[in-house]
């Protein structure tokens, strides 16, 4: 396949699924909001997740966007350094976003730092925001479609602290930074912990582990700890759906780490909302393509 025809194929492909995201739910987080109303014995929560429930299916019976921000478009991309077209990605990736404005469409979110002018497009200096895992030996692609709302996942929060303060330290800090905004961010939320060595790598962490999926676990089993006694402890604090009461404040709690200095402990924190409007999607070689986060979807 000539690389001019692969880039029109691949931008008409992330077009639709960059629309797409922003009007459905992954299958996961649906599953978690349904076993979570399941649970709750509220009657007023019980209201609010049967009215997350019809925006829903309003949102997909009317072909429009489950939230009014779709937030800042970001793609998380793993691919392989024999995928034979990894050259056009950046340039289709930008033009999906624009295209992905006009034709889903999707309200306009991009505005330039210090002139203040909104763009139009969603597109703008760095934007989309684009990530980049690179891994030898596939000749496959993953890319992972964010759109990053003003009220959940952009007001992150990192620190650096002292190895004296140690994981007692990264427990605060995280009922901290939940506490202090976790009902202007529309819960249940999807809590990304990111732990490192400093504030920049644990930030990327801690956005990269809202990507896994919302009842997924950390394969060490002491990260999977934390992950329990954390979701534990912040749904006893009884935020609830839309931060009027209930058994849950967040749908779960990801961990994600790296190896780090022995002086200092890296802690970030990014946090999803309710609509958590993610998707993966993977391409082979010869751009077949298969929707991971989404089951059963067309575009």
């Amino acid at each position: 396949m000539e690389k001019q025809e692969a880039a029109q194929r691949l931008t008409e492909v992330m077009t639709k699924f960059t629309g797409y995201v922003g009007k459905h739910l992954p299958t996961d987080v649906q599953a978690k909001l349904k076993e979570l109303s399941a649970r709750e014995d509220k009657p007023l929560a019980k209201v609010v997740y049967q009215s997350m429930h019809d925006n829903q299916e309003a949102a997909a019976r009317l072909n429009r966007p489950s939230c009014q921000d779709i937030g800042v478009i970001q793609y998380f991309i793993t691919c392989g350094a024999k995928f034979p077209f990894i050259g056009e990605l950046e340039g289709v990736l930008r033009e999906a976003t624009l295209r992905a404005t006009r034709e889903a469409p999707l309200r306009h979110n991009a505005v330039e730092t210090f002139t203040e002018k909104n763009t139009g497009t969603n597109t703008g200096s760095r934007i989309p925001w684009m990530d980049w895992d690179i891994v030898p030996d596939s000749d496959e692609c993953s890319i992972d479609v964010y759109m990053a709302g003003g009220g959940c996942s952009l007001p992150g929060a990192a620190k650096v602290l002292m190895p004296g303060q140690g994981y007692e330290g990264v427990n605060q800090f995280v009922f901290d930074v939940i506490t202090s905004y976790g009902i202007n961010a529309c819960p249940p939320l999807l809590v990304g912990i990111g732990v490192s060595t400093s504030v920049e790598t644990a930030a990327r962490l801690s956005k990269k582990a809202l990507f896994r999926e919302v009842s997924s676990s950390n394969p060490h089993p002491d990260a999977a700890k934390m992950e329990k006694l954390l979701e534990d402890g912040l749904n006893k604090v009884g935020i609830g759906p839309q931060g009027l009461g209930g058994k849950a404040s967040v749908m779960g709690v990801n961990i994600e780490s790296s190896a780090r200095h022995p002086s200092t402990i890296g802690v970030a924190v990014s946090t999803g909302c309710w609509a958590h409007r993610r998707g993966n999607i993977r391409f082979k070689s010869d751009l077949s393509y298969e929707i991971i986060s989404h089951k059963g979807a067309a575009l």
